[in-house]
């Protein structure tokens, strides 16, 4: 099949069923695996050249509504006829149930329920070491710095937080994603701050600037020194990379018991 994916948890998606050579073009923000480098890129997410996209007549696009604005996208494809799936998930059953769709439309449902039940048997496993822990640190998640949002608990983020043996600061907002402001993180007072900016390059996440904000040089984690900058395609992306964010995170918050796990072979081996 002629595949074509234009968001970048749909390619990890893609990746992790052993299907990235079916791929013709990718959006631009697909950055993972390295296989993809020389594929044609079709713009941003937001911004998808479907002239482009249709002339390359792929038999399957794998859209997304994981970004506000995907919408256009699909509606597109359903314009012009190509054949496509949307994907939408905000948990890990959902990203689990990804797996079985993406193999199922590429006609490999075997491998899709095989990666699937690999994904949650490694979640099992964190879970089960999350029970032992006796301490559950408060983890604030920063998305985007001004106006603030951060997730809430209709959101990945909440489970990640959750099997690392922590919770998400903002676990009892039911929503994906939460606009918030300085003062109300200031009077929850996080245990731990990671900042994961979306769509914003690793090495321009600046801690300092959070200094400035009034009150905040007073938190438990600025002054513990619990403020970690974290892999946005490690937090942000509804794919199967997110079981590499939640061990990192384990092993920040509870070293002593998630230093002996290893993530699984199927996992570790795509690059």
């Amino acid at each position: 099949m002629k595949l074509i994916s234009i968001c970048p948890s749909n390619t990890e998606i893609v990746a992790y069923l052993g299907l990235e050579e079916s791929l013709i073009a990718v959006d631009d923000y697909s950055d993972w695996p390295a296989s993809i480098a020389d594929l044609p890129k079709l713009g941003p997410d937001l911004s998808i050249d479907m002239d482009q996209l249709e002339k390359l007549e792929p038999d399957l696009v794998l859209a997304s509504l994981s970004v506000p604005g995907m919408e256009k996208n699909v509606a597109e494809l359903e314009r012009r006829g190509i054949p496509h799936i949307v994907l939408n998930s905000n948990s890990l059953a959902e990203i689990a149930e990804d797996l079985r769709v993406v193999a199922q439309a590429c006609h490999i449902p075997d491998q899709g329920m095989t990666r699937a039940s690999q994904f949650e048997d490694f979640i099992k496993h964190m879970r089960k070491i999350a029970k032992d822990c006796t301490e559950f640190p408060s983890c604030y998640w920063e998305w985007w710095p001004n106006p603030i949002f951060t997730p809430g608990h209709v959101n990945w983020l909440t489970e990640i937080s959750a099997i690392a043996g922590g919770r998400n600061l903002f676990q009892d907002v039911e929503l994906a994603s939460v606009q918030t402001d300085w003062e109300d993180i200031r009077l929850r007072n996080p245990d731990y701050i990671f900042l994961a900016w979306v769509g914003v390059q690793y090495e321009r996440v600046k801690p300092s600037l959070i200094m400035k904000r009034p009150g905040w040089p007073e938190l438990s984690a600025i002054v513990n020194s619990r403020l970690h900058v974290m892999e946005e395609w490690l937090y942000c992306r509804p794919s199967p990379r997110l079981l590499e964010g939640a061990l990192k995170l384990a092993q920040i918050l509870h070293p002593d018991k998630y230093n002996n796990i290893e993530l699984p072979e199927w996992i570790g081996k795509i690059k």
